[in-house]
């Protein structure tokens, strides 16, 4: 789902780089809540969602445990740097500005960014010309935000939050006008939730591929090549075994 680094993680990175490597018996994960259907709690507290799962099973496949590590966005990374925990499970896409500093498996899923404006809307295209002046939501450092800032923050206001509720709730009070997210959150948060009446806007964006790169991947410090090797041998499997499609199928249904 997710989100730009700046130039001083990189430092932070190199520095992460000098600590020596070790094996892995108990893998902990950072992790952004709540971004339904991908990382969520359920009314009882569990938290789950279709990373959450897959991630559980990848452990399970590779006997190791796993935990989960709740840190909003915008330090996600860093926090990962200051081994917080050792991987990023949380939609973050694949490109190449976050490979300079950071270490990426195999992709383990695509999924488009879309927009999302009032179901009474005039806007049927999201575009310069009908974007001109309305008030855009997005989440903070994400490739939202980097698509939406590069592409019409010179003729709209774009709106950043801190997290995905904080948007929705502005998106629910009419103070934003149309909102940028991946489309699997917005369709879970407000076409099928019980916010209000909203539809897509326009056709889905998965362009370009320098800011929505290759799909989401689990994120690991550089020098955890075997970690990574790991997961993706795990991943393989899962894929192979059908574990990967029933997991998928829970939450977006037959692909």
């Amino acid at each position: 789902m997710k989100k730009l680094l700046t130039v001083s993680i990189l430092g932070l990175a190199l520095a992460a780089g000098t600590t020596q490597a070790r094996d892995y018996d108990h893998v902990r994960f950072g992790v952004d809540v709540p971004y339904e259907p991908m990382e969520y709690r359920t009314p009882e507290g569990e938290l789950t969602g279709f990373d959450i799962e897959l991630g559980n099973a990848l452990c399970a496949e590779m006997g190791v445990t796993c935990e989960w590590i709740e840190q909003e966005w915008d330090g996600i990374v860093p926090g990962l740097m200051a081994r917080n925990y050792d991987a990023i499970m949380s939609s973050m896409t694949i490109n190449d500005e976050r490979r300079q500093s950071l270490l990426f498996s195999d992709p383990y899923i695509t999924m488009p960014g879309a927009w999302f404006a009032p179901a009474g809307s005039d806007l049927e295209e999201a575009n310069e010309e009908t974007l001109a002046g309305l008030s855009i939501g997005v989440q903070r450092g994400t490739t939202y935000d980097s698509y939406a800032t590069d592409a019409f923050g010179s003729t709209a206001n774009v709106n950043r939050y801190s997290t995905a509720d904080d948007m929705m709730l502005d998106m629910e009070a009419q103070r934003l006008d149309i909102v940028f997210l991946e489309f699997a959150v917005g369709q879970s948060t407000l076409l099928d939730s019980d916010a209000g009446d909203f539809k897509v806007v326009g056709e889905m964006v998965t362009e370009p591929a320098e800011i929505f790169g290759e799909g989401f991947g689990i994120a690991f410090r550089q020098r955890d090549t075997a970690l990574a090797e790991r997961f993706n041998e795990a991943l393989a499997t899962l894929k192979e075994d059908g574990t990967y499609d029933e997991i998928y199928e829970r939450y977006f249904g037959e692909e």
